[in-house]
């Protein structure tokens, strides 16, 4: 018989640990804790180690297994893609800003248990419905504190971004949400919010990333249902389908659309300071706002758990990365990844964990209604760009193989909008490697060779959204991105153009490329002019005090983590901007604005678009020729990620065309592919045709906002069912002759309408407004020929000062919807991106 006190331990553990009594009672003791501390600080020296070993990630035994384990689930999958395909789901389309917005407003009120949020930029102070004077409770910051103080728990990750490079401040972000619910207040540590990837040289100098960035922008509440798609929470991306330019207000603050840092227009001047969020140093009185297109999705069923999956992945990737030993960072774990699996979702147990375990979701999956039944039609699965830097895995680029494969398949057409559009033929375009480009050549020349009528049509920004004359040294960067779209769509023998050529197909039979324009009219009215005059204030100096009163109370622009809401009564600034907006409201009635109202309309974008009258019949408080003053034109930016193929398929979600969403090893991106299984019978080049529901009804609708073929938004969207989450109502396809017109998308009728307004309102723009890029700018002397260089001509406005009142609002009469044609001869004679410190072959990935 052997005595109970017995030590039954190996001989090597007796020798590592021979007094294992002393070593339990000194747990409880301060020398213990300083033995973790010592052990903690060791790992974050021994990350020096990583700038010799970067598989530091890969190379032991239990993460050889992971590896394994993740590369035999995406081998199992449809491209390549750590998630599974789904069917069942329920998803919705949004198109621009304000159904987005205010279908997120909606579906964040109602939230009962967790709010993920990935972004690469969210602005804590966003107005998620409009006009804000009216909206002040659905401030972004305001409703994720009501949630916060409900008890819902709140888990935000952004990109922290290289402050020298990119303006969007992620610490302002961060420290601003996590001062909205201070110690001893209700909602206490219900938000927080992680930034990656980290610039700390000491804490992690072997994995810093200066170049990519998390590009992801998707929300999930209550694991319920997820939005996904191009939209960040952040300033410039409010907008309509009519997209108003101008937002200068006669009648009052009331009625302000865009207040503060949310006016901006990236051609004119980036934004800037953007902690400072009720300042604007772009004049509303001189200036249009950038329009901003854009799409996503929400998403009820099996899908949400597969993007919820991504973001409990990213979120304990960065608590491993960046947070392990902060004991305000709690690791994630995920019913359905428990045990051995939850190293699929980057759960570590190490000896001294810092941080809780918090299982999610916090109530069983098996109460969601689609973990029972199938809550709608549409086949879908996720997909994403991720890699080691980004996620801790290895490289997955199933985004990429969605699109090659889905692109290859096309036998009608297929439809893209995108950000940017650069990608190869083959290998022999570096430094573009993604090869989407192959498969939009496969696709035309089996069409061609088959005598299809085939159609790939390409919408993109005639410039990238960055500041500056293009003309400039300091836009070489952005002309950079232009060549590298120009060489990836038709110069050169290795373009997408050229390689359909030399197979014998006509490529100008089958590839057609479109930018978005828009205009609108300043409301500076006489009126206006003489408040100033009498006053002493100009608008601009209005600007700030008007932001003040819209914005109203919020934490300060600050990096300072114990931040709080401060009392602006000793604020001189603010004053000083108060007393003149005082003053030029003093001047309100001897200036013939007593009665707070104007004849005028504050914009006049909607005349572009089905039935919003004309230009012509619009009043102008005043002399005719001063309004042409007020004539404003701008790139409409096309933001959203978005192919849609056959009226059967879309991708949608975070992706630009280029390397640095597609490869995987750049940006991380999600994005999801939809097939509705619910068919709509219609015609296709004029045969019997069955579309998918979701796809054919977006396509539709995005085309007619485009022709001009849609009615202006109201803003108040509450009884708009293209406004409201998923779960609430279907899409409103706004039937009607407009609907039955576009139904083909290949049909003659359609596609002369859509040629015709092109080329009609790339003329008409370039008669007024010399808008530009533009075919007739070949060398940069053609540019200063095309636009001078010289306080005359102020960007946006009309060209020529002596056109006749009338003959301008005739011409903008005869502009319907936003289509313009790319300019495919813009500097064709010229080197647009020389060599050099800017680019060369160490930068030029940034670019591509």
């Amino acid at each position: 018989m052997t005595s109970g006190n017995e030590d039954h331990r190996s001989f090597s553990e007796k020798l590592k640990h021979p007094f294992p009594e002393l070593r339990d009672q000194l747990k409880e003791t301060h020398l213990y804790d300083a033995k973790v501390a010592a052990i903690h600080f060791k790992n974050k020296v021994g990350k020096f180690a990583n700038l010799v070993n970067p598989n530091h990630r890969h190379d032991e035994e239990h993460e050889k297994l992971t590896d394994e384990k993740r590369t035999r689930i995406t081998e199992s999958h449809r491209f390549q893609s750590f998630a599974p395909e789904r069917d069942g789901n329920k998803i919705k389309w949004y198109v621009d800003g304000q159904d987005y917005f205010w279908a997120v407003s909606v579906a964040l009120e109602r939230a009962k248990e967790t709010i993920y949020i990935e972004d690469w930029w969210l602005s804590p102070e966003l107005f998620l419905r409009r006009p804000p004077y009216f909206n002040q409770e659905w401030r972004l910051d305001q409703v994720l504190k009501r949630r916060a103080e409900a008890g819902v728990k709140i888990y935000i990750i952004v990109y922290k971004e290289v402050a020298q490079a990119i303006s969007c401040n992620s610490a302002h972000t961060k420290h601003a949400l996590n001062s909205l619910c201070p110690p001893g207040t209700p909602g206490y540590g219900n938000i927080s919010v992680l930034r990656h990837p980290d610039h700390n040289v000491f804490e992690n100098a072997g994995d810093m990333t200066f170049y990519w960035a998390h590009h992801e922008k998707f929300i999930v509440i209550d694991f319920n249902l997820a939005f996904i798609g191009g939209l960040d929470l952040c300033f410039g991306r409010w907008d309509n389908r009519q997209h108003p330019l101008a937002d200068i207000h006669p009648a009052g603050v009331r009625n302000e659309m865009f207040p503060g840092q949310d006016f901006n227009n990236n051609r004119i001047m980036d934004f800037k300071s953007v902690e400072d969020w009720k300042s604007n140093e772009l004049s509303k009185a001189d200036y249009g706002r950038m329009p901003w297109h854009d799409v996503a999705m929400g998403v009820i069923g099996d899908c949400v758990y597969d993007i919820a999956e991504h973001f409990v992945l990213r979120w304990n990737f960065v608590k491993r990365d960046k947070y392990k030993r902060a004991d305000h960072v709690d690791w994630i774990t995920l019913q359905g990844r428990d045990g051995e699996w939850e190293d699929l979702v980057a759960v570590q147990r190490p000896k001294h964990p810092v941080g809780e375990y918090v299982r999610h979701p916090l109530t069983p999956l098996e109460n969601r209604a689609w973990a029972h039944e199938q809550q709608g039609t549409v086949h879908a699965q996720v997909v994403r760009s991720s890699c080691d830097w980004s996620s801790g895995i290895l490289t997955e680029h199933s985004i990429q193989n969605a699109y090659i494969e889905v692109i290859r398949n096309a036998q009608h057409y297929v439809y893209i909008e995108n950000q940017f559009f650069i990608t190869a033929t083959g290998d022999h375009q570096a430094p573009v490697h993604n090869t989407i480009g192959r498969a939009i050549v496969d696709a035309c020349v089996k069409a061609g060779k088959e005598g299809r009528k085939f159609r790939v049509i390409i919408v993109i920004p005639a410039i990238p959204g960055f500041a500056g004359d293009l003309r400039d040294d300091a836009a070489m960067g952005t002309r950079a991105i232009m060549d590298y779209q120009y060489k990836s769509i038709h110069r050169g023998e290795h373009s997408i153009y050229a390689q359909i050529q030399a197979q014998g197909i006509d490529p100008k039979n089958h590839i057609f490329v479109f930018n978005l324009r828009s205009y609108d009219r300043l409301n500076k009215t006489a009126a206006i002019e003489r408040q100033e005059e009498k006053s002493g204030v100009k608008y601009q100096e209005v600007q700030r005090a008007e932001a003040e009163e819209i914005m109203g109370e919020g934490v300060r622009g600050t990096t300072d983590r114990n931040a709080k809401k401060v009392d602006d009564s000793g604020n001189q600034e603010k004053e000083r901007h108060i007393d003149q907006k005082r003053k030029f409201e003093a001047q309100r009635e001897e200036a013939g604005l007593g009665d707070m109202s104007s004849t005028n309309e504050d914009t006049i974008a909607a005349t572009a678009m089905l039935d919003g009258g004309k230009v012509s019949e619009k009043q102008w408080d005043g002399d005719l020729e001063k309004e042409k003053e007020n004539f404003v034109q701008e790139e409409l930016y096309i933001h959203g990620k978005l192919c849609i193929v056959d009226d059967r398929i879309v991708i949608c979600g975070s992706s630009n065309i280029n390397d640095r969403s597609q490869m995987g090893l750049h940006d991380s991106e999600l994005s999801i592919v939809m097939e509705d299984r619910h068919t709509l019978d219609t015609t296709m080049d004029g045969q019997p045709y069955k579309a998918g529901h979701h796809a054919a009804t977006l396509r539709r609708l995005l085309w007619r906002e485009h022709l001009g073929l849609l009615p202006a938004q109201r803003l108040d969207a509450k009884d708009d069912p293209n406004a409201q989450p998923p779960d609430v109502c279907p899409n409103d396809v706004m039937e009607g002759p407009e609907y039955e017109f576009v139904a083909d998308p290949m049909s003659d009728q359609v596609w002369e309408m859509w040629t015709g307004n092109a080329a009609r309102n790339t003329d008409l723009f370039r008669h007024l407004f010399r808008a530009d890029p533009d075919d007739n700018i070949k060398t940069f002397d053609d540019y200063e020929a095309f636009v001078p260089r010289h306080n005359q001509y102020k960007q946006g406005h009309l060209h020529d000062r002596f056109m006749p009142a009338e003959e301008v609002r005739q011409k903008l009469d005869q502009i319907k919807g936003h289509l313009v044609w790319m300019p495919l001869d813009f500097l064709e004679d010229a080197a647009m991106a020389e060599k050099g410190l800017q680019v060369n072959a160490y930068t030029e990935s940034i670019y591509t």
